[in-house]
């Protein structure tokens, strides 16, 4: 695969640019953004070799989607419109069902191969791109079967060159599984930030104050609304359960708390200190 296109060249990406170059330098890697700043900020830090279009696509090699998810839903199947037969695309998005439904049926499906990379941080642009942001993590894939054999190998030999470990799951049970480990906890954060915010008027005072737990836990809090927004919408049914349950648990411990029965609020803390058991094995 000698010419990739980025569509989006941000943290997910850039990084996925960087570290491709870093594995095969002889790779000519197009950035495709509907921002001319990006672009340029992009080549000016090296992610990229040259600008492009949409009208491109057909000498595309790979083409890796990692835009919002709404605009990924949007403009996908005009992706497979263009394409060659022999060219594989793949997207970065954090949800799947809507991304696998919008093309199940185009002419090219078996072109596309449906992808979330477990990996990033909160800050976001062609400057968030770091190297070796995927190594040893997950890159989960649906519908691995509606994918042409060969381009799934092409895929493959890519992501594991790239350091990162595959697993196999449907669409819809990644999107109920991702509401709970990855969106319900950038929720939190960013209602942990209002919350902050609501009551301490001082700005000096929050800066001042706030500890290592505080900034860890309300870090997520800084990722980009444009991007976050569309999965909240996406996944919403998951969403709302995961929100159920975890406003369930809030208001027994603050039950707990009127009721001064500390002993209780020992045990529910201790029985979740396991958490530390199942991410002892994530690296």
């Amino acid at each position: 695969m000698k010419n990739i296109y980025m569509i989006g060249i941000g943290l997910i990406g850039g990084s996925f640019a960087i570290d491709i170059k870093n594995h095969n330098p002889e790779v000519v890697i197009h950035g495709i953004s509907r921002k001319d700043e990006t672009l340029n900020k992009a080549l000016e830090l090296n992610l990229i070799d040259k600008k492009a279009t949409l009208d491109d696509l057909e000498n595309a090699d790979l083409v890796i989607v990692s835009i919002p998810v709404d605009a990924t839903v949007k403009l996908l199947p005009t992706i497979l419109d263009k394409i060659s037969d022999k060219t594989l695309v793949v997207d970065a998005g954090s949800t799947k069902e809507e991304i696998c439904k919008v093309v199940e049926h185009h002419k090219r499906r078996r072109n596309f191969l449906a992808c979330h990379p477990i990996a990033g941080t909160e800050n976001s642009g062609p400057t968030a791109a770091i190297s070796g942001l995927y190594v040893g993590k997950t890159n989960i894939i649906c519908e691995v079967e509606k994918t042409t054999f060969k381009l799934q190998e092409k895929a493959l030999e890519l992501f594991r060159a790239i350091g990162m470990r595959i697993r196999y799951m449907d669409p819809v049970s990644h999107d109920k599984h991702i509401a709970y480990v990855s969106h319900l906890s950038h929720i939190s954060a960013f209602m942990l930030g209002k919350t902050v915010i609501d009551e301490e008027k001082n700005e000096r005072d929050i800066f001042d104050m706030a500890g290592s737990g505080f900034r860890s836990t309300v870090r997520l809090a800084k990722s980009s609304p444009a991007m976050w927004t569309p999965i909240f919408k996406q996944n919403k049914d998951n969403v709302i359960n995961t929100l159920t349950d975890y406003i369930n648990n809030l208001q027994h411990f603050k039950e707990l708390m009127e009721q001064d029965n500390f002993s209780e609020i020992f045990n529910k803390m201790e029985n979740t200190n396991y958490i530390k058991q199942i991410l002892n094995g994530i690296k």
